[in-house]
């Protein structure tokens, strides 16, 4: 019993140090500098969308081009409709249908969480100028969910293919975005679109 106690203690210190440190003491190297060549990667990931269907280019378009306005968590915090858009690499775009996504507070920080589809995603939000920087990880339905590994990458690799880093910005009319810039897998660009 004094085990699983003790057990239960560390995980919540664990999780609670994560939540309180900020994101740059949490990042790879290699993931701050996917982070500073955001808008490199959405100019260049909307170059490559522009051949999409007129439907899919007005969706990027409104998520894309809405003005951010300041957030707080609380203003975050809560359960949204949520769809991935991906723009280039191994095609124009894609515009999936909508899921469940949530922000909830753990250990007292944001904690994003895209809840539903065969696609998941999940982790810790960091207030960053007025939005957040998000650290998280994707993995897949039926698996258990994976954490940002940051420096923790395997030996020898940079980076882990199921690492995540983003931007999360409130927009002027209520929705939100989770702009992913350089996604290891499939595309150029990712921008979540989040509403209520």
């Amino acid at each position: 019993m004094r085990k699983l106690e003790l057990f239960a203690i560390a995980s919540l210190l664990l999780v609670a140090t994560a939540a309180n440190a900020g994101w740059q003491e949490q990042a790879s190297r290699f993931d701050a500098q996917r982070l500073s060549r955001l808008d490199e990667s959405r100019a260049k990931g909307l170059n490559e969308a522009q051949g999409a269907p007129a439907a899919d280019l007005a969706a990027i378009d409104s998520v894309l081009h809405a003005p951010a306005v300041e957030a707080s968590s609380t203003a975050v915090v809560g359960t949204w409709r949520c769809r991935t858009i991906k723009l280039g690499g191994i095609t124009p775009d894609v515009v999936y249908g909508w899921f469940r996504c949530r922000i909830s507070l753990k250990g007292g920080a944001p904690y994003f969480e895209k809840l539903t589809g065969s696609q998941r995603s999940s982790g810790f939000l960091y207030p960053e100028g007025g939005g957040f920087v998000y650290l998280g990880a994707s993995y897949v339905t039926g698996e258990q969910p994976h954490r940002y590994s940051g420096n923790g990458a395997e030996a020898g690799a940079r980076a882990t293919p199921d690492d995540q880093i983003g931007l999360l910005s409130l927009l002027s009319d209520g929705r939100a975005r989770l702009e992913l810039p350089y996604p290891l897998q499939e595309s150029t660009f990712d921008v979540l679109e989040l509403k209520r």
